[in-house]
């Protein structure tokens, strides 16, 4: 099924109408979204509805609304965490200017909404409980990515806060982007927060990985600076875990590498890494995405639905387990 899934989204991204002119405005969008990425959001509300109706056509566009959405927040988060890179290619305030990308990011939050209400075959009241769940996620969205920012200012930042600034941030998109296609396929209420439910669990897995791909992942294969989050002494799992868990010499080095301001990078970075790995950062980081995974699968299992409608979207879900990109 994904087979199918991701040309149709592709071949659907590639001629949407998202305007013209001027085109310093729109430029960006088309080329924000014609860099991929694993559109992992819209294959997950597609894979959702999948699991109810055969008729996942009808799905495409309101289920693009969401990494549209996604998009929208990379293109803004890439301006606050001063990234270069995306996906292997210079971010849109790199290629262009903070102020291009600003504009062209609000107006892609335009035109998520414009592809939301693109949803068929639903009566205006689903729509409108469709669209308040929207309203809230989008929101939600943006007080994580506060969190987040909240954290570079915080000298102590508890795994629990991390866990709950990493759902708001990335975890809630991805359920809303399951409980959009249970309703989308006019599925309950219901049904649509226990598929929600799930999804918050791979999100949250998924950012796990995300946090330790960016320290030990392949550079050529993760599409963006390995080792950003140290050089920004950005508050992940990792760190968190290091800092309470180093002791003696280690902590005083952590706390030297935390502190340095003019150190050369892939020095601190080796250095940071190195600190990891002898705790067994890596390993507890692994298990902790284990145990968001499983906990996912098992509310998989409850869905009263036929293993054969489950199969591609858990073998889906497995994939984001060993994913290296």
């Amino acid at each position: 099924m994904i087979k199918q899934f991701l040309p149709a989204l592709e071949a659907e991204i590639n001629q949407m109408n998202l305007g013209q002119n001027p085109n310093e405005l729109y430029e960006p969008i088309r080329y924000l979204m014609a860099l991929g990425g694993k559109r992992i959001r819209p294959v997950l509300s597609l894979l959702t509805y999948s699991l109810f109706k055969n008729d996942w056509q009808n799905a495409i566009q309101p289920s693009l609304s969401i990494e549209i959405f996604h998009n929208f927040t990379l293109m803004h988060d890439d301006i606050m965490d001063k990234a270069p890179l995306r996906r292997g290619k210079a971010t849109v305030h790199e290629k262009w200017n903070d102020n291009i990308a600003i504009l062209s990011g609000d107006v892609m939050l335009v035109k998520a909404y414009d592809y939301l209400n693109e949803a068929k075959n639903i009566d205006l009241a689903s729509f409108q409980y469709l669209l308040n769940r929207f309203n809230k996620t989008a929101a939600e969205v943006c007080e994580g990515q506060q969190y987040d920012m909240n954290f570079e200012n915080l000298s102590n930042v508890s795994i629990d806060e991390y866990i709950e600034m990493i759902r708001l941030k990335t975890s809630v998109l991805v359920g809303f982007a399951m409980e959009l296609g249970t309703l989308l396929a006019g599925e309950s209420k219901e049904m649509a927060t226990h598929l929600y439910q799930i999804g918050e669990l791979v999100g949250l897995g998924f950012q796990l990985k995300d946090d330790l791909l960016d320290v030990y992942g392949d550079p050529v294969k993760f599409g963006k600076q390995v080792g950003g989050d140290i050089l920004a002494n950005k508050k992940t799992y990792l760190l968190i875990k290091a800092l309470e868990q180093a002791k003696g010499d280690q902590a005083a080095e952590l706390s030297h590498w935390l502190q340095a301001s003019n150190s050369i990078p892939s020095d601190k970075i080796a250095a940071v890494k190195q600190i990891y790995t002898s705790l067994g950062i890596h390993t507890q980081t692994e298990n902790a995405i284990k145990r968001y995974f499983d906990q996912a699968f098992e509310l998989m299992g409850k869905l009263e639905i036929s293993e054969e409608r489950k199969l591609s979207l858990q073998n889906f879900m497995a994939g984001l387990v060993d994913r290296e990109v």
